[in-house]
């Protein structure tokens, strides 16, 4: 079974959140788009999956 993704979020007044795709509020906020890039970069090189960078937009 392949790995599934990690995405980087904006989180609205949350900063951004790090989410692994098709689960269910398995994130993890952080206060800036930086440091949530780093720790999903650290994630996806763990898991072997892709790391997905949405802007503030959401795409």
């Amino acid at each position: 079974m392949p790995g599934k993704n990690i995405h980087v979020l904006p989180a609205g007044d949350q900063g951004w959140a790090v989410a692994v795709e098709g689960t269910d509020g398995a994130t993890t906020h952080y206060p800036s788009q930086e440091e949530a890039i780093a720790a999903g970069t650290e994630k996806a090189k763990q898991d072997k999956v892709e790391l997905l960078i949405h802007g503030r937009d959401g795409q």
